[in-house]
């Protein structure tokens, strides 16, 4: 099954984003050869996982004019996407996507989703800082579930967004989310904890969106260009 275009996902950034989901494994018999030879060792959930993500992102380029290009992985892992183009991939358990843009328009975009209820207590010392971990503490048990799986997926975002313009490593303790934000209007805000190469580059707090969908959060973040 071919992924479609994603609402859903574009409406976490303004205009110029492309984007494409698909809510269940990808088919690997619908990737390029090139695309296939990256999974000669990856068992079948990852085939998965990556076959979706791939299927999103062509379908996104194809939006932008772009068809039948192989989306390679780089030596860091990353997706090597056409010359002047900007992009990012998420997959969770059912849900694939991802979006692209102009270079000219955008600078670094990031998108992330992740299946509430995932980030579990127990893991809350891995992902949070010390300050999200006292904010998680503060909600009703059933909304804990909710803001841990956005603090994780905006993290995420935020990091894939940012490895963009430095291609330097940012830990989940290094930075946080404000929960002065606007959450309710469904916007986040990251603050660093650490010195990070991206403040001379970009002035904090880095702001992004987020939506709740059934047992899914969705969250993006990008950066305009200059």
């Amino acid at each position: 099954m071919p992924a479609i275009p994603s609402t859903l996902l574009a409406d976490l950034f303004t205009a110029g984003i492309h984007a494409a989901e698909l809510r269940q494994p990808g088919d690997p018999a619908l990737l390029y050869p090139e695309e296939v030879a990256h999974l000669a060792k990856a068992i079948a959930k990852r085939v998965g996982e990556y076959a979706a993500g791939r299927l999103c992102a062509r379908q996104a380029l194809s939006q932008l004019g772009i068809d039948g290009f192989p989306l390679l992985v780089g030596a860091d892992r990353r997706p090597q996407w056409p010359d002047g183009m900007v992009g990012s991939i998420t997959h969770t358990h059912g849900f694939g996507g991802a979006v692209v843009a102009r270079r000219a328009q955008w600078s670094a975009v990031g998108v992330d989703a992740e299946v509430i209820g995932r980030v579990k207590p127990a893991l809350w010392s891995k992902v949070c800082a010390p300050q999200e971990i006292a904010w998680l503490e503060t909600l009703p048990e059933g909304e804990q579930a909710r803001v841990a799986a956005l603090i994780f997926s905006a993290k995420e975002a935020f990091y894939k967004c940012q490895y963009e313009l430095t291609e330097g490593w940012v830990g989940f303790q290094d930075v946080a989310l404000d929960p002065a934000a606007d959450l309710r209007g469904g916007h986040f805000a990251v603050r660093p904890l650490v010195p990070l190469q991206l403040t001379g580059l970009r002035a904090p707090p880095w702001t992004g969106r987020f939506r709740f969908e059934e047992n899914l959060v969705v969250s993006g973040i990008g950066f305009a260009a200059a």
